[in-house]
């Protein structure tokens, strides 16, 4: 049976995983999102890519770590432009980040209740899906959306757990997002695991007070 380095597979009922930057390689959603997006708002707007890519940072900012900052839907309206149908153009760059298909493979033979547990809106989940086939390897999967609050907020937490019934002792959540994990930690989760190379395209973020790998084949023996 294989096992997971962090704490013992027998020790643990549940692993909980985010999706982009987690399991998926963050660069698809980067290329989209820091140079499509951007690209396209400013020939719609007849302005510079500069000034496009500023004006949807301040957007950005202003919606915080909010559920319509993952809403695609509220983007497509916000900014006139079918951003699921970018994301279906750009499919082919839809890829695992190094050595996360074959953790899972691994993880899917052992005892442990494995779940997807994303932020990520519906449509891009599904095309996500199609794409790699990843929800084979997870029990079950839950999007914020469907508790209309974000993995930032206690709320979803709450929403969560009264669906789920985890065990806060026995899970391990896995996120690339220190916000995510913080929230998780506030809400009472002892096992947090931070990834540092969420994104290929980009350099490694900053360590920060969780425990952190490159990617998910370090869980393993």
């Amino acid at each position: 049976m294989n096992t997971l380095e962090y704490k013992n597979i027998n020790e643990n009922t549940t692993l909980m995983l985010d999706m982009d930057g987690t399991i998926l390689d963050l660069a698809y959603d980067s290329h989209i999102w820091l140079k499509l997006v951007p690209s396209i708002y400013a020939d719609n707007m007849n302005i510079s890519i500069d000034d496009a890519s500023s004006i949807l940072q301040k957007k950005v900012l202003k919606m915080g770590s909010s559920l319509k900052w993952y809403c695609i839907d509220h983007w497509s309206e916000l900014l006139g432009i079918d951003i699921f149908r970018v994301h279906e153009l750009e499919k082919d760059k839809i890829r695992y980040l190094p050595g996360a298909e074959s953790f899972l493979k691994k993880v899917s033979k052992t005892e442990i209740r494995a779940i997807l547990v994303t932020n990520s809106h519906r449509d891009t989940l599904n095309l996500k899906i199609r794409e790699t086939g990843l929800d084979k390897y997870f029990n079950d999967i839950y999007i914020s959306h469907d508790f209309d609050a974000p993995k930032e907020d206690q709320l979803f937490w709450k929403r969560f757990q009264s669906v789920e019934n985890f065990e806060k002792n026995k899970t391990i959540f896995v996120d690339d997002n220190v916000s995510v994990l913080k929230s998780a930690k506030k809400f009472g989760l002892g096992s947090l695991i931070q990834i540092l190379y969420p994104d290929t395209s980009s350099a490694e973020i900053k360590k920060s007070q969780f425990k952190s790998i490159h990617n998910l084949t370090q869980l393993l023996l």
